[in-house]
């Protein structure tokens, strides 16, 4: 374990977040972390049992004097998101995680940190080996895939757990208690292209986009980042009514939830072009940097030369390529008219890849109100479908209707104020939450989320605050003191 975790404190905490960052756990690769989970139970006398979807649940009993407490479910998801800059070497199925402590956050080097929600795990674990925690019969819900399906949510079935009230343990601004949720869906985009003969006195580019902070398509989405597809798109649609340039490859971004931070396309240029085009790409470098000096103040556009590709598209298909992800919506798509700068609705074009005769685009869209997650889903696939792309949507996931009534939002909040003298901001959030499925799977659970600060979620430069995990640490045990009696 990295020995600046080992004396942060609560150490307790501190111990199981170092532990976990040694184990491997991409989406859909959990097998390593839910043998330790299990390998954790074992050790701790506690039992525990897994369903069919390889959610882990972990049960305790109340401590001495709390037997008739409403049960509590504890509940985080055991994967995180996989992310690397490109110059980083990085195995996410066997490599841990290089974590290391900078001014007040633990961060990581040059990949994700996994503090999403790592930390969540963490806090679980150590309430569950805790002699000394008051509280009441627990339940320890690990979940699976939620960072790229939500697939141990889904598949959660009705009767598995038995609490009154969950605690979800997945929110990432200390002192915000979330009490409702955007719903979700993906949008996904087949464009086929034809190949044509790779011109002649042409010379040949690698257009690259980097530095960019990338970030969480709903938390951050109203942050003003730039997107690395949508800066590609525009420097492909300008440079080509400037100099006429033939198109190979296109390749940004990689996560559905996450706002592209990189990528790369392949073009050729005529020999005749090539000096005031790489004028032109170095003033579009300073004119992105202008445009976007407050919010990405790494960001770099920049050209190298590059063998020649086998193939470039055909003038009808890269018109048709360009235009449409030029065109294609990101962002902010509506405001909520009824709560103070909330986003209600918003889209994410997350990446785009070459291969072979195909461009495969994923996006994702999100929105607190039902009909507008499906509008904007359909407006995305409108944009390709005008240029003959095949499109199709995913299941989505349903949103987290508010309860103003919520008896655990209020002893959360009263919580909250008693320990650390401030009140706590009641909300709902934009990004996508597991209550939102949970809910629908227990319609009468009390259900509300918080967690300490994390900024840069989804991206090589998220963080894990260490003063505000403290907090979150001493929040959890307080809240768990002061569960109500069947």
């Amino acid at each position: 374990m990295n020995e600046d975790i080992k004396k942060l404190q609560p150490s307790v905490l501190w111990k199981y977040f170092g532990e976990i960052l040694e184990i491997p756990r991409p989406s859909k690769k959990e097998e390593k972390i839910i043998e330790y989970l299990v390998d954790f139970a074992k050790k701790n006398n506690l039992d525990y049992e897994t369903d069919k979807t390889k959610n882990v649940l972990i049960r305790k009993p109340a401590t001495l004097g709390h037997k008739d407490k409403k049960v509590v479910a504890l509940q985080s998801h055991m994967d995180m998101v996989c992310e690397k800059n490109n110059d980083t070497q990085h195995d996410f199925d066997n490599d841990p995680i290089q974590a290391y402590v900078e001014e007040g956050w633990v961060k990581a080097k040059g990949t994700t940190l996994g503090g999403d929600d790592g930390i969540g795990v963490a806090a679980q674990l150590a309430i569950l080996a805790s002699n000394e925690i008051e509280h009441g019969p627990i339940e320890c819900l690990f979940t699976v895939d939620e960072e790229s399906g939500l697939t141990g949510a889904f598949g959660l079935k009705p009767g598995f757990l038995k609490a009154d009230i969950l605690l979800n343990l997945d929110s990432e601004d200390e002192g915000e208690l979330f009490i409702g949720c955007a719903g979700g869906i993906d949008t996904l985009i087949e464009l086929p292209f034809e190949k044509a003969a790779t011109p002649k006195a042409h010379k040949t580019y690698k257009l690259n986009i980097k530095g960019l902070n990338g970030g969480h398509s709903g938390d951050d989405i109203n942050k003003g980042l730039a997107n690395a597809n949508k800066i590609l798109a525009r420097l492909l649609f300008e440079t080509n009514k400037e100099f006429n340039i033939c198109l190979s490859s296109f390749d940004a971004g990689n996560l559905r939830n996450a706002i592209a931070r990189e990528g790369n396309a392949v073009v050729m240029v005529p020999e005749g072009n090539a000096n005031t085009f790489e004028a032109y790409v170095s003033k579009f470098n300073t004119t992105l940097q202008n445009e976007y000096r407050v919010t990405e103040k790494n960001l770099e556009v920049s050209f190298e030369s590059t063998n020649t590709p086998e193939f470039i598209l055909s003038d009808d298909s890269q018109r048709n390529f360009v235009n449409s992800i030029y065109a294609c919506p990101h962002g902010v798509i509506e405001m909520a008219m009824n709560m103070d700068n909330f986003v209600q609705t918003s889209t994410n074009l997350a990446a785009v890849k070459t291969k072979e005769d195909h461009f495969y685009i994923t996006t994702s869209q999100r929105s607190s109100v039902e009909s507008q997650k499906y509008m904007i889903a359909d407006r995305v696939a409108a944009t390709f479908q005008l240029v003959g792309a095949k499109t199709s949507h995913g299941d989505g996931y349903p949103g987290w209707t508010p309860n103003p009534q919520s008896e655990i939002k209020d002893i959360v909040a009263e919580s909250y104020n008693k320990l650390f003298k401030t009140p706590a901001v009641v909300k709902a959030i934009h990004a996508g939450l597991e209550c939102g499925l949970i809910g629908d799977k227990y319609p009468k659970m009390d259900m509300i989320s918080y967690g300490p600060t994390i900024r840069g979620a989804h991206s090589p430069a998220e963080k894990l605050n260490i003063e505000s995990s403290q907090h979150f640490w001493d929040l959890t045990i307080e809240v768990l003191k002061n569960i109500p009696n069947k």
